[in-house]
């Protein structure tokens, strides 16, 4: 065995010597134990699921199913594993200005177990009375229906699965947009939608699951969608191309209802995004251009103690708001609530559903508390000044650093507490 002895690489530059130490005393056995260790680690990518395919362009000479107009894949010899790196990562948020998701597809249904969907209420065509309650239906098959993770802190953290069958698990989106006619040809604005719901249960147990429109629809003409997804809210992966799809839409017509004591429906025709996504979660907005630089600063360590990324930018700013009253360009909260006043949380006779917002019903006091909050945040947005980056308990991976770049570069950041209330505070530069 070597004697340990020490190797200086001495580096002169304008005056300055560097010198690095290297202890060459282990033997190879160590040394092989160590890398067997290393590649133990979960965070090592293991030999048998890197996929040669994913080295190649399908392009090269010989290669079958090469056809003209044909674009050539990107390629990786290491699955893409680090493809997200330097990015502003995904990481169980659902950003608004984009992000990189660096968790593998998963588990890929066999051809027989493909998922397929059928909107069996409204049909289309149909006239239904607006502003009175309906339900919307679909049949579907192959989907183990019933598994919603938290889409505020889980929002595609984990890659698609199998049941015992070899059915997706997962669940079923309802969205309504408002078309203006049946043969409009204008796509609607995906950002626009009068309704929608993720159906976290199983429905009959047998493919058919519901969907209840409190409230009704104004009068007007619609398209409604389902938007099936795996457990993590991804969209489902299927195995093969050439195959039926997933989903189904059918378009309708809300006519003036005969009964003029019905209530206005609570669902807007363009909605802001607020109406009947009590169980989506909150989103996360990223200014564009600085989400990658954003990224950098947020995977370094906070100084501070851990926790929440809202309560770490809120504790950089204790005591210093009073320097900054009026020194913002009015961007100061002179009192009132951002975005006016939250919607009122109130009690309804429903014991299953006993609390409401704008009249839609919710299971728990904290959801209802939330959804308040999002419309009083929606319509902060919708404010002509407003460039904000809204930051949650579940804001990982944007830690202090990040949040004073944010702030260096004139964003306002809004904290906001989920469970305690409408949001109250503008955060401003330190």
């Amino acid at each position: 065995m070597l004697s340990p002895f020490l190797v200086v690489a001495l580096l002169a530059s304008a005056g300055l010597i560097e010198g690095a130490a290297m202890d060459f005393s282990r033997t190879k056995a160590e040394l092989g134990t160590n890398l067997v260790l290393r590649q133990a680690e979960p965070t090592c990518l293991k030999r048998d699921t890197i996929q040669s395919a994913s080295a190649l362009t399908g392009q090269e000479e010989g290669t079958d199913g090469i056809k003209p107009g044909q674009a050539p894949s990107e390629t990786d010899d290491a699955n893409f594993v680090n493809f997200c790196s330097g990015q502003q990562l995904t990481n169980g948020m659902q950003i608004t200005s984009g992000s990189c998701n660096g968790i593998p597809m998963g588990r890929i249904p066999a051809s027989e177990n493909m998922i397929s969907a059928m909107i069996t209420n409204p049909q289309p065509g149909d006239k239904v009375p607006a502003d009175t309650t309906f339900s919307i239906s679909v049949q579907t098959t192959h989907l183990k229906a019933g598994f919603f993770v938290n889409p505020t802190t889980n929002y595609y953290t984990a890659p698609q699965e199998l049941d015992d069958n070899g059915d997706i698990i997962g669940h079923c989106h309802i969205t309504v947009q408002d078309i203006g006619d049946l043969k409009s040809t204008t796509p609607p604005d995906p950002t626009k939608f009068t309704f929608f719901k993720g159906v976290d249960d199983d429905g009959n147990g047998k493919g058919l699951l519901q969907a209840e429109v409190e409230g009704g629809l104004p009068a007007g003409v619609y398209r409604v969608c389902t938007m099936i997804a795996a457990r993590n809210h991804q969209p489902v992966n299927m195995p093969v191309a050439q195959r039926g799809a997933q989903d189904d839409c059918t378009k309708f017509e809300v006519v003036p209802s005969q009964n003029s004591g019905n209530s206005p429906s609570p669902n807007k025709k363009n909605g802001d995004g607020s109406q009947n996504q009590d169980e989506e979660g909150s989103v996360t907005s990223m200014p564009a251009g600085r989400a990658s630089a954003a990224a950098d600063a947020g995977n370094k360590p906070s100084s501070g103690a851990q926790g929440s990324t809202g309560d770490n930018a809120g504790d950089a700013n204790q005591g210093g708001n009073g320097g900054n009253a009026g020194g913002n360009g009015g961007n100061t909260n002179q009192g009132g609530n951002l975005g006016g006043a939250a919607p009122p949380v109130l009690n309804g006779d429903d014991s299953r559903r006993p609390f409401s917002v704008n009249g839609n019903t919710f299971t728990n006091k904290a959801t209802a508390v939330a959804r308040s909050c999002d419309i009083q945040f929606n319509a902060y947005l919708n404010m002509s000044t407003s460039k904000v980056i809204l930051l949650t308990g579940a804001s990982r991976g944007i830690g202090l650093a990040a949040a004073k770049f944010l702030l260096q570069e004139g964003h306002r950041l809004v904290v906001v507490a989920r469970t305690a209330g409408p949001m109250e505070r503008d955060v401003h530069p330190f």
